[in-house]
């Protein structure tokens, strides 16, 4: 699955980009979002926005911290040389009253 951002950088969670070549390897970029316990709080008092056994806010709120994690993966990219990102990976992880979404990768330098 490859998409593009708000920017040109490539980032995909393959490999490879398909008709194109790494020339160079910059390194494993990270970027973290943190939802604090505002957002529980703000989940469980808004249930009554679930329709169909989803949340609407709840989902917004996780949409906007991937998006947030991705554009930090983004910014350590260019600031490494790079001009993609493969082998992105997404995980959510529950620290005690928080949840963290990381995205991880490679930034590398396509032809």
């Amino acid at each position: 699955m490859a998409f593009w951002g708000k920017t040109d950088l490539i980032v995909t969670t393959t490999p490879t980009v398909e008709g194109r070549t790494i020339t160079a390897y910059k390194g494993i970029v990270v970027g973290e979002a943190i939802l604090g316990a505002n957002v529980f709080r703000d989940f469980f008092a808004g249930i009554t926005d679930v329709l169909g056994g989803r949340s609407g806010s709840y989902e917004k709120s996780l949409n906007e911290a991937r998006e947030t994690a991705i554009a930090e993966l983004e910014e350590r990219a260019r600031a490494a040389g790079g001009n993609a990102v493969v082998g992105v990976d997404l995980d959510y992880e529950v620290i005690e009253k928080m949840l963290m979404v990381s995205a991880s990768g490679t930034a590398v330098v396509l032809d």
